[in-house]
């Protein structure tokens, strides 16, 4: 199984969301049928920007919500700019 935490970006809103899937096809299609409560429901040009491929959900689920504590554009920037963060956190977030 995969275990997959990506990172999307609307170029329409200038918004980056963070997500964890272990099936990011269906996921992708998800955000795009997005009802309107969803927060992807605001923008139609969500593109996969990075991903980070994990261990387990456990670590996956980690590292999302390291990324989304984070609040921070700038530090998603980073990961997607300095991909050994990334790295970092699979090794900080290790079962």
């Amino acid at each position: 199984m995969n275990h997959i935490v990506y990172i999307l970006h609307s170029q329409k809103l200038k918004k980056f969301y963070t997500g964890y899937t272990s099936n990011l096809l269906k996921r992708l299609d998800f955000h795009k049928n997005a009802e309107a409560r969803k927060f992807t429901y605001n923008s139609d040009d969500w593109a996969v920007v990075f991903t980070i491929n994990c261990r387990s959900k456990t670590q996956g689920l980690s590292i999302e919500r390291h990324i989304k504590k984070m609040k921070s554009k700038i530090y998603i920037q980073n990961i997607i700019k300095y991909p050994e963060i990334s790295l970092k956190l699979l090794d900080k977030y290790k079962n």
